[in-house]
């Protein structure tokens, strides 16, 4: 019987984190702020101690509502109000502007060279005299703005007016004929059939994937049933 409770309660569980998701807003990591961060810790908790609370499941999970009300509302105000969102989520900081280093910055950050060396080679910067400015983020990120010499050369650079390219468009999925994608690509199945024969195809069920250009072009890449061998 025990184990019957202990399954009950982990699927309330799965299911109380996954409606407080939902209210709250999911984010990816890399986008989470302080706040986030422990609000997902603690909801955490409180759901493994839902999952095995067999004599008063309500409290952890009233606790896990309460939380959930208190954070929805918390991310309700800063969207509001400025102030409330820089004392809650923090504010962006300037590490670097013009050459400068700014050393209350990086205390303010908790952020030391190594740290931004690292993040900046990362970034694909071995010479801080490449970086024009460099932020921390709210989310903890740092974002690097180039110096113009070393940012990539662009169309623009060179007065060029490059032709808008629209998105590929999945026609076939796993041996499967995508109907509603290869109508909007305006083309039919005798369409799709015939640049298939043309590469060498039999049938659709030998083709893993396969993408329409706008340019009309097919790609077409096979069903492999297993990696090919190295040659000794």
């Amino acid at each position: 019987m025990d184990y019957l409770k202990i399954g009950l309660t982990s699927i309330l569980a799965f299911a109380a984190m996954f409606l407080l998701e939902k209210i709250m807003g999911g984010r990816q990591i890399s986008q989470m702020t302080m706040l986030d961060y422990v609000t997902g810790i603690t909801i955490g908790s409180i759901a493994a101690e839902l999952a095995t609370e067999l004599e008063e499941p309500l409290k952890p999970l009233l606790a896990m509502g309460v939380f959930g009300v208190v954070v929805a509302a918390l991310n309700l105000l800063t969207n509001k109000s400025a102030k409330l969102r820089k004392i809650i989520s923090g504010q962006t900081l300037v590490l670097l502007d013009g050459g400068v280093l700014y050393r209350e910055s990086f205390r303010s950050a908790k952020l030391d060279l190594n740290e931004f060396m690292t993040a900046a080679r990362a970034n694909g910067y071995f010479d801080i005299s490449q970086i024009r400015m460099a932020m921390m983020e709210v989310n903890g990120s740092i974002s690097f703005l180039p110096e113009d010499s070393a940012r990539p050369l662009t169309p623009n650079d060179m007065n060029i007016q490059p032709t808008t390219t629209l998105p590929e468009t999945h026609v076939i999925l796993d041996g499967r004929v995508m109907k509603h994608n290869l109508r909007l690509t305006g083309k039919d199945e005798n369409w799709l059939n015939k640049q298939l024969s043309g590469q060498g195809y039999k049938s659709p069920k030998e083709v893993f994937l396969a993408t329409c250009r706008d340019d009309n072009s097919l790609s077409v890449y096979p069903i492999v049933k297993s990696q090919a061998k190295e040659k000794s």
